[in-house]
């Protein structure tokens, strides 16, 4: 049996830094929670940093470390590890992040985007460890991901390959937050859900979705379209079933130009149920050049809540 070796890995959100000691096997030994302090800029977010892995490191006395990882919100450049303007974080342009957290606890440090760290997650643990190439899809408030290729991260010449959310499906369609039009992120990320089944429920009344939010229509959002979704609900389904054909649209001229096989799908949006997986396949499957069809795969992520952690700390395991 190998010896286990520890990495730390952090995952800073916008609201909230996670950290966790974990094993080489993908396990995570212990954790530390702290808001993130976003709005207090970049000093007060790497004092919490630096707070979390001080409190995880109490528990790795006695233990091989191989590093501190970190999956961050924005364009990130590996030298330096400098993280260049991650939203809802007040004055942040570009901060060295890796050589600051590096200079105080002299261990190798690696810093990532967050959606590249998640596939990360999904490569070594997860559900991406039978395939060594796949293409990973982080569907929630937006549309996220990262290409694994050969069991390694492809990051494009510049660190910003996988921006999945911004493939156009209509070169003239609706106006997506980067200001380009037709971005898939803008039919199917959060906010448009919930637009679309305000407008549908005025016309169906009778839908699950207005009981779960006690008739309110203005609180419908996509956690509980999901939910009366996975209790069978058909104005639910159809909503869902929509996104999931039209993330597909996208996904096929992914795969048609890196070549791949395998998506996987993580985030809050994803867990709709398996029909929302079959919509997407299906709509792949007819969006790519033939030879391609009887291979693809479209696969649930496995780690959920947990993979900013194990993935930043697999950049040094």
């Amino acid at each position: 049996m190998p010896q286990l070796h520890y990495g730390i890995g952090v995952d800073l959100g916008a609201t909230t830094v996670k950290t966790g000691l974990v094993t080489s096997a993908g396990k995570i030994i212990t954790q530390a929670k702290l808001p993130t302090l976003g709005e207090q800029g970049p000093k007060a977010v790497i004092l919490q940093i630096k707070k979390s892995i001080e409190e995880v490191m109490k528990h790795a006395k006695g233990k091989t470390l191989r590093g501190i990882g970190i999956g961050s919100p924005g364009i990130v450049d590996e030298k330096g590890g400098i993280v260049k303007d991650p939203p809802n974080i007040s004055g942040w342009h570009h901060v060295a992040l890796g050589e600051k957290i590096q200079k105080s606890f002299k261990l190798h440090v690696a810093v990532e985007n967050d959606a590249n760290v998640a596939a990360i997650a999904e490569a070594k643990f997860g559900a991406g460890k039978r395939y060594p190439s796949f293409l990973f899809v982080i569907w929630g408030t937006g549309v996220g991901g990262g290409i694994i290729l050969d069991g390694k991260i492809y990051r494009g010449a510049f660190g910003g390959a996988g921006e999945i959310g911004h493939v156009a499906i209509d070169y003239n369609g609706l106006l997506c937050n980067c200001g380009a039009k037709g971005c898939v992120e803008a039919y199917v990320g959060q906010r448009h859900l919930s637009q679309r089944a305000i407008e549908r429920l005025k016309s169906q009344p009778r839908s699950k979705i207005l009981d779960l939010v006690g008739g309110d229509i203005s609180k419908v959002e996509p956690m509980y379209i999901s939910q009366a979704a996975y209790g069978g609900d058909k104005l639910a389904r159809e909503i869902f079933t929509e996104a999931g054909t039209l993330l597909g649209v996208a996904l096929g001229s992914v795969m048609n130009v890196v070549d791949l096989r395998v998506i996987i799908i993580g985030g809050g949006l994803s867990a709709a149920g398996k029909f929302v997986f079959d919509a997407v396949k299906k709509s792949v499957q007819s969006h790519v050049l033939k030879p391609l069809r009887e291979d693809i795969r479209v696969l649930p992520a496995k780690l959920g809540n947990s993979a900013g952690i194990l993935g930043a700390a697999g950049l040094v395991l």
